[in-house]
């Protein structure tokens, strides 16, 4: 994987492609996902090094700033935050349930690496957008002050940008629950 991710938000299809072709063509990045996703936004994550992608991230927020809803760069992303967006994140020791939502893609992202960086959680699912009507959540789970830990943290991050929705903690899910989650 490579040392940085990025990614843009636009509030058009027809800006996020341009965007996307422009990321591609100012520095040596990787496409990761470009897709629309509700309600009708388009998104960017690339990645490479950190470099690059802050050079394609910048010349895609400069270039088409009015359409602009929300943006990144992380360098040294958590590995978790991968399987986590395709859903494929392998779940086995199940304790408490943390939930965070955002008002964009981007910020859930930020707030995912935030909170899988601040304590001992495994990353659940990252649901950017799809369905939600632009919004975004994170689900994950650990040790309840582990879990509280990451939530916190998390809400911090994405709360100085105004992103931040909600959030709960629930110390121990009932195991239906679980079973429609997982």
């Amino acid at each position: 994987m490579s040392k940085a991710i990025g990614m843009v938000e636009y509030k058009t299809v027809s800006t996020g492609i341009q965007a996307a072709d422009l990321m591609l063509k100012t520095a040596e990045v990787e496409i990761i996902e470009a897709q629309t996703v509700c309600p009708g936004k388009y998104i960017v994550l690339i990645s490479g090094d950190l470099s690059a992608v802050n050079a394609s991230v910048e010349a895609s927020r400069t270039q088409f700033e009015q359409q602009l809803i929300d943006s990144f760069v992380l360098g040294n992303p958590h590995e978790s935050i991968f399987s986590a967006i395709y859903g494929a994140a392998n779940i086995e020791n199940v304790k408490a349930l943390g939930v965070l939502e955002t008002f964009s893609a981007a910020s859930i992202i930020v707030a995912a690496d935030a909170a899988a960086k601040t304590s001992i959680v495994d990353l659940i699912e990252l649901r950017i957008a799809r369905g939600m009507c632009g919004k975004s959540y994170l689900m994950l789970t650990g040790d309840v002050a582990a879990v509280t830990a990451a939530i916190e943290r998390a809400q911090a991050e994405v709360g100085e940008t105004g992103m931040f929705l909600d959030s709960s903690v629930i110390a121990s899910p009932d195991k239906r629950l679980w079973d429609s989650i997982l």
